[in-house]
């Protein structure tokens, strides 16, 4: 039988080692509270270099400004710009999207840079791509909006090092290449094939080659965004957000804040995994000799429709 000396000395040792434990604990959750705040703040320090706000509070197509901190549907403007020596460049791609946590879905499409269309702010029709062009960001969100008919609630804007970025912070993507062409020195087997971002970037430019010209292009250019944004949504990717942000500094830039970031990466990931893609019909003719791609009124109103259902607005939103 034990004596109660024996017992009390092991309920000491019990008691030595909880504390050891519990010591150890606090420190490693001190520790894990300490990084964690360090990745925050990194974090927030790159997203707020990133932002760039445009000056108005909400799309005049909107009664109220979206609140995503309230899971509210809202829209995006993507510009992947081709910066040129001594001017502000082009955006030489233009995709909405629509992202709608309730249904947990996005709708995406691109705007063909060809496209004929007022140029708001100078009064004057001219291809949609030129407005960034004449009149940076802003001029650009207003002529998608009045060519949409929709509206515009933030902008991403990337220029091609930031794309190539973008893709290789996620660890490259893996994509279906409709058929086997070679750009720029590239070459591109049918099936799937792993990108970087190098390959990425030439994979989503060539369009000359395309049996489908511009539309092809865009179809690539989707494919490989899909493809990020479900990587970007993964665990894995979330935990070196901080590396992955500061790789991308001087790349990009929007008017999307730290806070508002936040809200969707916690409340908006789902829809990453579910989303719809739409063509913009129309056809191509020239004009005083200049290529334009042509959408008729009709068509306009079939994807007015389409991005106003996704961000549950009524057709008399406007």
């Amino acid at each position: 039988m034990e004596s109660r000396n024996h017992r009390v000395s092991k309920q000491k040792k019990k008691r030595k080692w909880l504390k050891i434990l519990m010591t150890v604990l606090v420190l490693l959750v001190g520790a894990g509270g300490a990084y964690a705040w360090y990745v925050y703040d990194s974090v927030k320090q790159t997203a707020n270099n990133m932002y760039s706000p445009i000056d108005r509070e909400k799309s005049e197509l909107r009664e109220k400004g979206v609140d995503i901190n309230q899971r509210q549907p809202f829209s995006v403007l993507l510009m992947g710009v081709d910066k040129r020596e001594g001017d502000r460049g082009r955006s030489d791609s233009l995709m909405v999207m629509s992202v709608n946590p309730a249904k947990g879905s996005i709708l995406m499409f691109s705007i063909p840079r060809d496209t004929r269309t007022e140029i708001v702010g100078r009064g004057t029709q001219d291809k949609i791509n030129h407005a960034y062009a004449f009149g940076g960001v802003e001029m650009s969100i207003r002529t998608v909006e009045k060519f949409l008919n929709a509206p515009i609630d933030y902008y991403v804007q990337v220029d091609m090092e930031g794309f190539m970025k973008m893709v290789d912070a996620v660890g490259g993507v893996t994509v279906d290449s409709p058929f086997a062409f070679t750009y720029e020195g590239v070459s591109f087997p049918k099936g799937p094939v792993h990108l970087d971002g190098y390959r990425a970037l030439k994979y989503t430019r060539m369009r000359y080659d395309d049996p489908r010209g511009d539309f092809g292009r865009q179809e690539r250019q989707r494919q490989v965004l899909r493809e990020v944004m479900k990587k970007a949504a993964s665990p894995a990717i979330v935990t070196n957000m901080g590396d992955i942000l500061a790789s991308l500094q001087g790349s990009i830039r929007t008017n999307m804040t730290f806070d508002e970031m936040t809200a969707v990466a916690t409340d908006y990931r789902g829809a990453a995994g579910n989303m719809e893609t739409v063509s913009i019909k129309g056809k191509g003719t020239k004009i005083g000799g200049v290529y334009y791609y042509i959408v008729d009124q009709q068509e306009r109103d079939r994807i007015s429709s389409l991005l106003k259902q996704h961000l549950q607005l009524g057709e008399n939103s406007s």
